[in-house]
């Protein structure tokens, strides 16, 4: 009797496809990947997304990150504004190996160039001073309205009290 020694039945048919990484994903990565680097500010979002962030509060990582996303490599662009005194030499040293950490962490991709280009510098101060946005203005206007309000109704309904007790006291002595 002779015995076959085939696998047909039991190997399992080798699956086929491609993990492709929308440009999104990548930017999102770098964008978080960003926000706890010690002398960075913020990542600048261009004329128009700093003029929306100005009007409305935004919590958009991908905001002033553009990446160029390939099969097996990534090259990132990113505009920056660092903390006046930092030295921007060592700061763009981290952001290269935070970016490229995270990148690989999380893709498998290889990150192949990061061009920074700091657009300011400013105090933590100065910068945490012009991220107020219309909308901060808005809700602290209209916060300081409401205040305002609520103690003239104190004052009119202490008066109002007041007249009370005089109408009711007696007028014949």
């Amino acid at each position: 009797m002779v015995q076959s020694s085939s696998n047909q039945g039991s190997s399992k048919p080798e699956v086929k496809g491609d993990l492709k990484y929308d440009s999104k994903v990548i930017q999102k990565i770098v964008g978080i990947a960003l926000s706890d680097i010690k002398g960075l500010l913020t990542v600048n979002g261009g004329f128009f997304s700093n003029i929306a962030d100005k009007i409305v509060n935004s919590d958009d990582v991908t905001s002033g990150v553009n990446v160029e996303v390939g099969k097996k490599q990534v090259a990132v662009d990113i505009e920056i504004v660092a903390e006046y005194g930092v030295d921007i030499t060592k700061l763009y040293d981290q952001i290269k190996q935070k970016i490229q950490e995270k990148v690989k962490e999380m893709t498998g991709l290889d990150t192949v160039e990061v061009n920074v280009t700091v657009v300011d510098i400013k105090t933590k101060e100065q910068h945490e001073k012009d991220s107020v946005s219309l909308q901060d203005r808005i809700t602290g206007a209209a916060s300081d309205t409401k205040d305002k309000i609520t103690d003239q109704k104190d004052k009119v309904q202490d008066k109002a009290e007041e007249k009370k007790k005089e109408s009711k006291e007696s007028r014949v002595k």
